[in-house]
């Protein structure tokens, strides 16, 4: 068998022997390094695949987010998001199911969908309007973000941006993912730039927290701190700077774990404080989700917002 040359070389080198596909194959780019967003059996599927995705883009980074005729009325109830969280805070669900929900036509548009599956990006229409999607996974690493989800996040973000991209966000999760591992990546460093993305960010931004908002996780999802224009919680909605279990094991060393857990969760493990402080806008029913976010982007349709000039920000690279 004839063995290409950089593969000889890289073998050489490194002392490592991969195929062609390991080293740099439509799996290893869409899957592991995310330099490549999507990956296609056919020529005919991608161009179609492409097609659609320019179908969401404005012809220029002069012109607003393209529009087209809705027959999918903007606000219309969904009751299946009633019941779509589960009632035990550590069960997993999956994110789709709510952004499916409040899309029109149930249509969703995801990019990258095999790199960083602890969050969801993609684009969506809601009122017949471009907006872009981001969203914690719960189905996977309980949506925690590490280093790749951030920088996935972060690069969705200022895309949309750039083209005037409306920005809706769901939001649950329970921190950023610990261990060395990741320390020695630099998640602060990295995590910093999916808070920037947001911070930046001058479009219209929706957040919705559907259950868990803890710590400093919860701050970088498009949190009212990063100029959120408007920010719902779900009664599931636990806005904290911790979970139960982990902040009682802190501040008690295991006394009476579920007496204090109680207390801890009927005071803190909700998003009522989080609204009496101004964070939280409304605490709404999960079934009204598309109506208020149609509204807010009609009411957010004349934002106009600089950011002061300068030569160029100093991006957490």
């Amino acid at each position: 068998m004839n063995i290409p040359y950089i593969l000889l070389l890289f073998q050489s080198v490194t002392g490592e022997d991969v195929t062609q596909e390991e080293l740099g194959g439509a799996k290893t780019h869409t899957a592991t390094s995310g330099v490549a967003h999507k990956a296609f059996d056919n020529d005919v599927d991608a161009i179609l695949q492409v097609r659609e995705f320019f179908n969401f883009l404005p012809l220029s980074n002069k012109d607003p987010a393209p529009r087209r005729v809705c027959h999918d009325p903007p606000f219309r109830d969904v009751p299946g998001l009633d019941t779509v969280v589960p009632l035990e805070s550590t069960a997993a669900y999956d994110i789709k199911d709510v952004i499916l929900g409040v899309a029109d036509d149930m249509e969703f548009f995801e990019i990258m969908p095999n790199y960083a599956k602890n969050i969801v990006v993609g684009f969506t229409r809601m009122n017949g309007q471009t907006v872009g999607v981001v969203g914690n996974q719960p189905k996977v690493a309980a949506g925690c973000l590490d280093i790749n989800a951030s920088v996935k996040g972060a690069r969705f973000v200022r895309f949309c941006d750039s083209f005037n991209i409306p920005i809706v966000t769901f939001v649950d999760v329970p921190g950023f993912l610990p261990g060395t591992g990741q320390e020695y990546g630099g998640i602060i460093r990295h995590g910093a730039k999916l808070l920037y993305a947001f911070a930046e960010a001058t479009v219209p931004k929706i957040t919705v927290i559907t259950r868990k908002a803890y710590g400093g996780a919860y701050d970088v999802m498009s949190s009212k701190h990063l100029r959120g224009d408007t920010n719902y919680a779900w009664p599931t909605a636990e806005v904290a700077v911790m979970g139960a279990k982990g902040a009682v094991s802190i501040i008690f060393r295991g006394k009476d774990q579920d007496k204090n857990e109680a207390e801890y969760v009927e005071k803190f493990a909700n998003p009522f404080p989080a609204a009496v402080r101004g964070f939280v806008d409304d605490i709404i029913e999960p079934r009204s989700t598309r109506r208020r976010i149609c509204q807010d982007l009609q009411v957010l349709a004349s934002k106009k917002r600089e950011n002061p000039w300068k030569k160029h920000a100093n991006m957490p690279l």
